[in-house]
């Protein structure tokens, strides 16, 4: 048995071998990219002072307004095994591009694979056998698909679409052709504008014969991150689904009438904030800046949803450990016959392991459960939001 695996927390990757404790994993590309970014910065600081800020204060209206190279947002936004043993896959998002790097030597070489400012790449999954890589594109109309290429990143082909989002893909052990992965179609007002999405169900896809077949759906629940299993088990995290027609509670409602007028007010100060900010350089208030960034940093985007860990503050694990997501997002195990059973509860991110164990976090730590049916914590960090047995 081994316990060895890796992690993604704030948008960074972290690697746990062997004894040795959890060590970060820096970014080769994206450190470039932010030292290119402060060399940049450096050449046209003369916009932002003296003169030359009362003349270029102007641009901010339009968007020009430079970014502080320390807080540009670059993070990693997908992890995976890569085709070879002692590799690791990332997707990384910076503001301009995205990429997909393969890690060697325990974070010590890096190689890119490619890079696009087309799209956006995550939710990877390396096949062995086979040299091929599964991932999700992201693209701007909000669609996204299900795309492969080979290990070198070539030979790119998107293999699902349409108006739906497709994620998460992953390898059916024991075939080379076959993969499962989340499909939501999406729905659209008269416009063309998206106003919602049914819920997340799990499809097989062959890529041979471009079959596609519904392995499991829930009409109240979300199925995210399937994978399965050497025995043809079927995993994957249920959490409820509300669509965009569900009932709201008088509760809510009455809620949301209190709020109004004090909405409104914030609405109308951003407004105002926006253009004081455009013509002075200052803002109305002084309570952004290091805070506000700090507050960026507790949010993260997982399977669509955006979590606050302030306001999940109440959500605890098993052992009482902070968690992310409530309990209701149960890790569900369903078998070849049709049966399911629930394996955790409160499960952000899991992976299977080659021994039958499965390896899980709540966002706040890391755990193992082990085929005995024992289940055991690895490690503990904040904003986990996946994880990847090695």
């Amino acid at each position: 048995m081994t316990n060895d695996f890796a992690y993604l927390a704030q948008g960074k990757l972290h690697l746990k071998i062997g004894d040795a404790p959890v060590r970060p994993i820096d970014s080769q590309f994206g450190n470039s990219v932010r030292q290119r970014a402060q060399e940049m910065h450096q050449r046209h600081s003369w916009k932002t002072q003296g003169r030359g800020a009362q003349f270029m204060r102007g641009g901010v209206l339009w968007g020009a307004q430079e970014q502080e190279p320390g807080t540009m947002p670059i993070r990693i936004s997908g992890l995976s095994v890569g085709c070879r043993e002692g590799e690791l896959l990332y997707s990384l998002d910076t503001p301009e591009i995205a990429g997909l790097f393969v890690v060697k030597d325990s974070g010590s070489h890096e190689q890119r694979l490619f890079h696009t400012a087309d799209y956006r790449v995550g939710h990877l999954a390396a096949l062995r056998e086979g040299n091929r890589i599964a991932c999700t594109f992201t693209h701007r109309g909000g669609t996204s698909s299900i795309a492969i290429m080979n290990d070198e990143g070539a030979e790119m082909a998107e293999v699902t679409q349409g108006d739906t989002i497709d994620m998460a893909p992953s390898w059916v052990p024991g075939t080379q052709h076959e993969l499962v992965f989340q499909s939501a179609g999406l729905a659209r007002n008269s416009a063309g504008q998206m106003v919602g999405r049914c819920a997340f169900a799990v499809q097989r896809l062959n890529l041979n014969s471009g079959e596609l077949t519904t392995v499991a759906e829930k009409e109240n629940a979300d199925l995210l991150g399937p994978r399965m299993a050497q025995d043809g088990s079927l995993y994957y995290i249920r959490r409820p689904y509300r669509g965009p027609n569900a009932k709201v509670s008088i509760g809510q409602a009455a809620l949301d009438f209190v709020l109004f007028p004090f909405r409104l007010l914030f609405a109308l100060f951003q407004y105002l904030n926006f253009f004081t900010m455009s013509y002075t350089g200052k803002t109305l208030t002084n309570a952004g800046g290091a805070a506000q960034r700090e507050a960026d940093v507790r949010r993260m985007m997982v399977w669509g949803n955006l979590i606050d860990a302030q306001k999940s503050q109440g959500h605890r694990g098993e052992d009482g450990t902070p968690s992310l997501v409530p309990k209701n997002w149960e890790l569900v195990r369903q078998t070849a016959d049709g049966s399911s059973d629930v394996v955790a509860r409160g499960v952000l991110s899991f992976d299977l392991c080659d021994d039958g164990g499965v390896l899980y976090s709540n966002g706040g730590a890391v755990y193992r459960l082990n085929p005995n049916g024992k289940t055991e914590r690895l490690a503990k960090d904040s904003l986990i939001e996946q994880v990847v047995a090695l």
